[in-house]
């Protein structure tokens, strides 16, 4: 396939996401990936493809001892590089194609084999400076093409009907909007309903949510949203991630921090991430139940937002 948005830099995975020498398999731009992280926290990346006789080196296994991965077919190994070990050596020449991974803090990034076009966003580093990193949540392949998935994530209106049960919504106000070439910085202010004490022993969570709440949204096109909610016992950064798998499935992930008193955060911290699941669920089944795209003949408040975007992604060159 065409890659989407090539020079666009990607974030893969957490380190979190990774378990130590153990293959971890990712799809972007239509093409197989096999990643692993070692004992020291540094991670490799190669095509998953066995040079000899195109085996899955996914399903194969990490040799801690040498840092390769060792293809479940025949057992050849393969360093980081994607030279072949052999006799206690690695070749001269790389026989695996090796996948250029930045990793900035424990996330990984990559262009993709294709030429840098914007630089990789330092957004997570600076907005999470003072919170703890809580977990990873929501990590789907959602059935929908790249622009239908970037877009729902850059669209308001659909909190008041795919997200109202969930938190109860009532309004919605937009508010310090700003657009700068591929950065878009807003200020979202919620009007909730008060939640019955049956949905608070469900998710206690809930309980934290005053009935008039902020968040700060700061998008980095296109790959990230991050949104810090301030609530009277704290604050909770969410980072959601997107990058294309292939032309019609498109990955999704989550990274939840949270600025809060330890005790409180260890009680919650499971109905945090649960739910961000769930929102991020809702979205998904949003879109997978999309009809074809037509020209909308409607025009709701604060769309320009969602527009701006798409104009990114059709200006791509």
């Amino acid at each position: 396939m065409h890659p989407v948005l090539p020079g666009a830099p990607w974030l893969i995975a957490h380190k979190s996401m990774l378990s130590v020498n153990r293959p971890h398999k990712i799809t972007l731009n239509g093409r197989d990936y096999v990643l692993w992280k070692n004992s020291k926290g540094e991670v490799f990346a190669l095509d998953n493809t066995c040079p000899h006789m195109q085996a899955p080196l996914s399903e194969g296994w990490v040799c801690a001892e040498r840092n390769t991965i060792t293809c479940p077919f025949h057992a050849l190994e393969f360093d980081g590089e994607g030279r072949l070990y052999r006799d206690r050596k690695p070749s001269a020449e790389a026989l695996a194609h090796s996948l250029e991974l930045n990793l900035v803090g424990d996330c990984v990034w990559t262009y993709g084999g294709c030429e840098s076009r914007l630089p990789i966003p330092d957004v997570i580093e600076r907005r999470s400076q003072g919170f703890r990193f809580v977990g990873m949540t929501g990590h789907q392949s959602v059935w929908g093409d790249f622009l239908s998935n970037l877009l729902i994530s850059y669209d308001y209106n659909h909190f008041k009907g795919t997200h109202r049960e969930l938190f109860k919504i009532q309004a919605i106000e937009i508010h310090n909007y700003e657009a700068n070439d591929y950065k878009i910085k807003l200020d979202q202010k919620i009007i909730r309903q008060r939640n019955s004490s049956q949905e608070l022993l469900i998710n206690p969570l809930l309980g934290i949510f005053p009935q008039i709440y902020l968040n700060r949204f700061e998008y980095s096109f296109p790959s990230l949203v991050t949104l810090i909610g301030e609530f009277p016992v704290g604050k909770v950064l969410q980072v959601l991630v997107i990058y294309p798998e292939t032309e019609n499935r498109t990955k999704t992930f989550t990274l939840v921090y949270a600025q809060s008193n330890p005790i409180l955060l260890a009680v919650l911290k499971k109905f945090l991430l649960r739910s961000v699941a769930e929102l991020v669920r809702q979205d998904i089944v949003a879109v997978e139940n999309l009809y074809p795209r037509q020209p909308p003949k409607i025009k709701l408040p604060d769309e320009e937002i969602m527009f701006y975007a798409e104009k990114l992604y059709r200006n791509w060159r």
